[in-house]
């Protein structure tokens, strides 16, 4: 996700909570599994911390399922993904990992069935008899009732909603058409895929889903109007469904993403410098956005994380007994998010996040 900050590992977003340091992990350090954690006060001065270790690897043990008609009886799992294919708006997510974990099928689902080879390879060596692929497009009601119905169980256990696309630039530049497109996905996309699946849970009186969430949920970012206008509306709709669907025991978790390394910058929607959509948008504004873009590659290049370090999270919200609702990928409670709980008049926030951004020291 195109966004400056990542964090360290806490599940809970509470309002008790004292953190004030967030996670970054470079090129230099991203493959030893060493991070460095940065202070508000670092970040406004550009002071570089020394790393840290990462916390341990995550243990995966097989998932089971109770059956509800012999609770005796342990079912195997069964997890259906959203968007196999090129997620251009979330971490592309290890389907080998998930086989690895669950005893039961994964159920792949990709909008362009074209592209299914490539997901197979990643396979390649594990059981390919647990895996199937199945053509889905969270834009399309009926084919996602079609993937439903093609469910060989006729149930899914876990159900992960990884559909995201990206919208990039300033707001005046933005045609009606994309940034329909940025609600049908990442907002009502979410939602016909949670609705057509939530009926077989209720019944079951079980169930997990995961959604893709992101920092741009949580904080309004500059040059990103429509992407975190989705995303926050994604937090309302999952932190509703949560509140009734605890009384069926079914666990919402939103995974909070930060930058990850794979081709989202390259497949989102954004204007271009010397875009014609750009040529009636003021001087200001255009500098300010030109230092944005320079900002996000800056950040992409030294502190994405890799997506083994985004599947753990997911893997370890698939295993607790009691999952949380929110899991950020790398850490704790970003501090911006508790200066917003901390000085409800978003004044601080507001400040601390542009001089983050636009700081001419920031390079």
């Amino acid at each position: 996700m195109f966004v400056p900050l990542i964090w360290t590992h806490n599940p809970f977003l509470g309002l008790h909570t004292s953190m004030t340091r967030m996670r970054i992990t470079g090129p230099e350090n991203r493959r030893s599994g060493r991070g460095a954690c940065w202070s508000l006060s670092q970040l406004s001065s550009g002071t570089r911390p020394e790393p840290e270790s990462n916390p341990a690897p995550l243990h995966c043990e097989a998932l089971t399922n109770r059956s509800p008609s012999r609770p005796g009886v342990r079912l195997p799992r069964l997890v259906l993904v959203s968007n196999c294919s090129s997620q251009p708006g979330c971490p592309c997510l290890p389907i080998s990992s998930f086989q690895l974990l669950v005893s039961g099928a994964v159920y792949a689902t990709m909008r362009n069935l074209a592209k299914k080879e490539r997901l197979l390879e990643s396979v390649k060596g594990l059981h390919k008899d647990t895996l199937d692929v199945l053509q889905m497009d969270v834009t399309d009601r009926q084919s996602i009732l079609d993937a439903r119905d093609k469910v060989a169980e006729k149930r899914v256990d876990i159900l992960v909603c990884n559909a995201g696309v990206g919208l990039m630039g300033p707001l005046e530049a933005h045609s009606l058409d994309s940034m329909k497109q940025i609600l049908e996905v990442n907002l009502l996309g979410t939602i016909q895929t949670i609705k057509a699946f939530l009926p077989g849970m209720k019944a079951q009186r079980n169930g997990r889903i995961l959604v893709t969430g992101s920092i741009g949920g949580l904080h309004g970012l500059p040059f990103n109007v429509l992407y975190c206008a989705s995303k926050f509306a994604i937090e309302g709709a999952c932190e509703s469904l949560a509140v009734l669907l605890q009384h069926f025991n079914i666990y919402v978790s939103l995974i909070e993403c930060g930058p990850v390394n794979t081709n989202f910058l390259v497949n989102l929607t954004k204007a271009e410098l010397g875009d014609p959509s750009l040529q009636h948008v003021d001087a200001r504004t255009l500098g300010l956005y030109e230092r944005y873009l320079h900002h996000c590659s800056y950040v992409f290049q030294n502190a994405a994380q890799d997506t083994e370090d985004i599947v753990k999270v997911f893997l370890d919200a698939m295993q607790s007994p009691s999952p949380a609702f929110r899991y950020f990928t790398s850490g704790a409670v970003p501090p911006l998010t508790e200066l917003k709980v901390t000085q409800p008049d978003g004044l601080r926030y507001i400040s601390a996040m542009s001089k983050l951004i636009f700081s001419p020291d920031e390079q």
